[in-house]
């Protein structure tokens, strides 16, 4: 039950209470850093005031002697994809907030402007923020080889998983070719997307398969909406069994992990409350200089287990966002997120326990397209090698990828680490392939 629980866990996860935590306000005018300045661990404090508190108070799990953190462009701004860019101009205004934080009259692109935000004075800046981070530009989904490693203080334990996966985006498709079907690849289309795990490792694992649909309806009031149906094909039981995916929120087997932690919010929305706590600059590893799993496994993740101090950080601005789960029987009171505003890429975020007291840390690091995807070398794992290739209506995808979560439990010193660094959008080659990856039956053939 341990690996089954645990695929579950990666399956479900396809994607005036402010006051004692609300971060300080930049107290210096300018960085006392530049652009390609290295930060050693002699000289963290420069960084203190660009860095969230919490993240801070707990910096013995991230800093480290040795470490080597170059300083990268401030407030680059990466954008999106242009028919991304191109829908949400076309639907600018329609997407409203409903009843219990719906998203409604939602077709494609960004649903809010960022300059029609207003954390001061708009109840519903907070989920208007979560709701782009919700319908950020991510490609056409995900095709990625992943690893996942538990950690306690630096030590790895025996629990670890991997294998690829594929995200496969039904609805709600920017491509000019979608146009006429309102973003839907397949006509009277219910579901959002699918998501499908294999595993390869390890050998009492591997062979086990997993599908996840996730429906339109999520987006709805919660008493219209439908939660995920899942079905995992259990290799020692030779058949297809189907989960329930009500509990999004327990941990995975004893680890600091559960499902609605990847990319520091995978859940469904209306299924909490909403509070914008303001903006900051903020330093944090946005677009990585170099590769780790499943290109490598030289990429220094610091004594813990737990640090990208090695590697390229960025000042951006963030939103902050505080979410309290509307399930009284939730782990969390609540979890703080720092969004960046350019690319709605999650940055940091602080969830803390039913004591409000801080539990867990998760941060991530990112991989930008177009830095990676020359146009002579081929080779992925090159800096000039096509690592994230374009598609029809996406020639450049311009997309900032999640490449590795990271979650910490500060109380105990545990861990998890998750890796898909050549996790790349480009969709499946027709729609023949797309209906073979989504269809049920493809589980019961097993491997």
């Amino acid at each position: 039950m341990r690996k089954l629980s645990f695929l579950l866990a990666l399956a479900l996860a396809t994607p005036a209470l402010a006051a004692e935590q609300q971060p300080s306000k930049d107290v210096l005018p300018t960085t006392p850093f530049k652009e390609g300045d290295v930060v050693g661990f002699a000289d963290i404090e420069k960084l203190k005031d660009y860095l969230p508190a919490q993240f801070w108070d707990n910096r013995e799990f991230f800093f480290y002697e040795g470490m080597q953190l170059q300083i990268g462009p401030t407030q680059r701004s990466y954008g999106t994809s242009d028919a991304y860019v191109a829908a949400t101009e076309k639907h600018k205004g329609e997407a409203k907030i409903g009843e219990d934080g719906a998203l409604v009259n939602y077709t494609g692109g960004r649903p809010f402007p960022n300059e029609t935000i207003d954390c001061k004075g708009d109840p519903n800046a907070g989920v208007k923020i979560i709701w782009n981070f919700n319908k950020s530009w991510n490609g056409s989904g995900g095709n990625a080889a992943w690893s996942y490693t538990y950690w306690d203080r630096g030590e790895q334990l025996p629990l670890y998983y991997e294998g690829t996966s594929r995200t496969v985006k039904l609805a709600q498709n920017v491509e000019p070719q979608y146009a006429d079907n309102n973003g839907d690849i397949f006509p009277n289309e219910k579901r959002l997307g699918a998501f499908g795990i294999d595993v390869d490792a390890p050998f009492d694992a591997r062979g086990i398969l997993v599908l996840t649909y996730r429906y339109k309806n999520a987006d709805a009031p919660i008493k219209e909406a439908k939660n995920d149906d899942t079905w995992v094909y259990v290799p020692d039981l030779r058949r297809v069994r189907r989960i329930s995916s009500a509990q999004r929120t327990d941990s995975v087997q004893g680890t600091d992990f559960t499902m609605d932690d990847l990319r520091s919010f995978s859940g469904i929305p209306p299924q909490y409350k909403w509070q914008c706590l303001g903006e900051k600059k903020v330093i944090a590893p946005v677009n990585t200089k170099t590769l780790a799993y499943p290109y490598t496994d030289t990429y220094n993740f610091g004594p813990y287990g737990f640090s990208y101090a090695s590697d390229r950080w960025e000042v951006r601005d963030a939103w902050i966002v505080r979410f309290i789960p509307k399930n009284e029987d939730h782990p969390y009171h609540h979890k703080d997120i720092y969004i960046d505003k350019d690319t709605y890429e999650p940055l940091y975020s602080f969830a803390y326990d039913r004591k409000n007291e801080l539990w867990k840390i998760i941060w991530h690091n990112h991989r930008y397209s177009e830095d990676w995807n020359g146009k002579v070398n081929k080779d992925p794992k090159a800096a000039d090698g096509v690592w994230y290739p374009g598609w029809e209506g996406v020639p450049e995808p311009k997309n900032l990828r999640t490449v590795s979560d990271i979650i910490v439990n500060v109380q105990t010193g545990t861990g998890n680490r998750i890796e898909f660094w050549n996790n790349e959008g480009s969709p499946l080659s027709t729609k023949g392939k797309v209906r073979a990856y989504i269809d049920i039956g493809r589980l019961n053939k097993g491997r």
